[in-house]
């Protein structure tokens, strides 16, 4: 085997479709575009969303839906987590730095503390928003709530 004489395995290469040589080579006069229409002449692009005439989809089908822009999304956190985190680390404040590093948030998210679970420490806790349950929560055990 030399460079000269390599060939691709029988069968793996095809060869392309000659279209619009010639009427000896089975594909000329129309191209295999069929008979005249915007779909037989160069150019031709449908539009988006066209069904052939018939009433799209888009049309058919109502207005649905609305998104309020105004809307603030907060990542929710509890208190029971809030807990587990003062153990393992044994804090005393815990705001959105230390939540960043434990890996619960990332960075430009805003946090609401939720009131599920049971908090036992004292402790500082500095968030974007907190639920009347967990506001009461970490005020009952001694702890402070600070909004940023």
């Amino acid at each position: 085997m030399e460079l000269h004489n390599l060939t691709p395995a029988a069968g793996s290469v095809k060869q392309g479709k000659r279209i619009g040589r010639g009427t000896g080579s089975g594909l000329g006069g129309t191209s295999t575009r069929g008979h005249k229409g915007a779909k037989s002449r160069s150019g031709y692009k449908q539009k988006t969303g066209f069904e052939g005439g018939q009433m799209p989809i888009q049309r058919r089908l109502p207005k649905f839906g609305f998104k309020n822009f105004n809307r603030v999304e907060y990542k929710a956190i509890n208190i029971s987590t809030l807990q587990t985190l003062a153990e393992e680390k044994k804090l005393t404040k815990i705001g959105l730095n230390e939540l960043r590093e434990a890996g619960f948030i990332s960075k430009n998210v805003l946090v609401k503390i939720l009131g599920n679970g049971a908090l036992t420490t004292k402790l500082d806790v500095e968030a974007n928003a907190f639920s009347k349950s967990a506001e009461e929560a970490i005020k009952a055990v001694g702890g402070t709530v600070s909004k940023l």
